[in-house]
């Protein structure tokens, strides 16, 4: 065990519940385990794309040999033809913090924290038909339609917020700023946890990406995403996945594998870019923590 892992340990109590963030790659599953292990607890799930069942390797979620040495909840429950939003895994921990059991909650989906230790907004649902229209429109066209206050605080590249941001406006005439200003009390506020936030160096960080990539086409990544190909619906996110789009369009003769590989590498590397950016706005008064390996590197 690190230094760096070692010293989390000391400074943690075995109680407490136990939040780790940051970006893709970089560590956060690792940690996890490492204090169910010394410490006891479960591992739960707070990264949106490991929530589908029909992705282990391409979403790196955890393998069934550290899914055996503690227990993981809300990984790969969730059909990909299935809505699941933040709302959804929410409630989700609610139940799970009803149990007996010290939560390590882990992942790379800053939003799913902000709910967990600031409150949600309580939006009405969104009507399929307005969900349906916005699938068939282009980004510029869903930022076009933002009311102001809403596209100041929303990463205006990021399809799914700019997509879910607009829904609300058309269904409720009211843009999701106003609603998020009736935030309720948050579930699990942070000053009843130990939040970890991974701050890493980015060339460290990029290389990693690419040897994890690799890493998942030794471990069937190609064969895993060939296998949704006759149900491979773009409009779903969770067909979205980072790689998958990419890899299909190599099984379907658009792009080679090298290219696929690229243009994977690529994308996880603007989005752990778009992490990074939140971590650092939205985690300041977090604990930092940056792996020995990525100070060394």
């Amino acid at each position: 065990m690190s230094h760096a892992f070692s010293a989390i340990l000391s400074a943690v109590s075995p109680q407490q519940p136990v939040l780790i963030a940051g970006p893709t790659a970089s560590g956060k599953s690792a940690l996890a385990l490492e204090i169910a292990d010394r410490q006891g607890g479960v591992i739960v799930n707070a990264d949106a794309s490991q929530v589908y069942d029909c992705w282990r390797v391409i979403t790196a979620r955890p393998s069934e040999e550290d899914e055996a040495r503690a227990p993981h909840l809300m990984y790969g429950h969730v059909k990909a033809t299935d809505s699941y939003s933040t709302g959804h895994w929410l409630r989700e921990v609610e139940q799970v913090l009803k149990r007996d059991q010290r939560p390590i909650i882990t992942g790379g989906t800053g939003l799913y924290f902000a709910a967990l230790t600031q409150g949600l907004a309580q939006i009405p649902q969104t009507p399929d038909a307005v969900r349906l229209e916005a699938d068939g429109l282009p980004l510029d066209r869903l930022r076009a339609g933002l009311d102001p206050q809403t596209a100041q605080n929303i990463d205006l590249d990021n399809r799914a917020r700019v997509q879910r941001a607009w829904e609300v406006l058309q269904a409720t005439g009211r843009g999701l700023a106003h609603w998020q200003a009736q935030t309720g009390a948050p579930l699990l506020p942070l000053g009843d946890t130990y939040p970890i936030s991974f701050d890493v160096e980015r060339d460290w960080l990029n290389a990693r990406i690419a040897r994890r990539f690799d890493l998942m086409l030794a471990q069937g990544a190609l064969e895993e995403v060939a296998a949704m190909q006759a149900a491979y619906d773009p409009a779903l996110p969770a067909h979205r996945a980072i790689g998958v789009p990419e890899l299909m369009a190599h099984l379907e003769g658009r792009m080679t594998l090298d290219a696929a590989r690229e243009a994977t590498v690529i994308a996880t590397r603007q989005f752990a870019k778009r992490q990074r950016t939140w971590a650092r706005s939205k985690m300041a008064d977090w604990h930092q923590f940056q792996p020995e390996t990525a100070r060394n590197p």
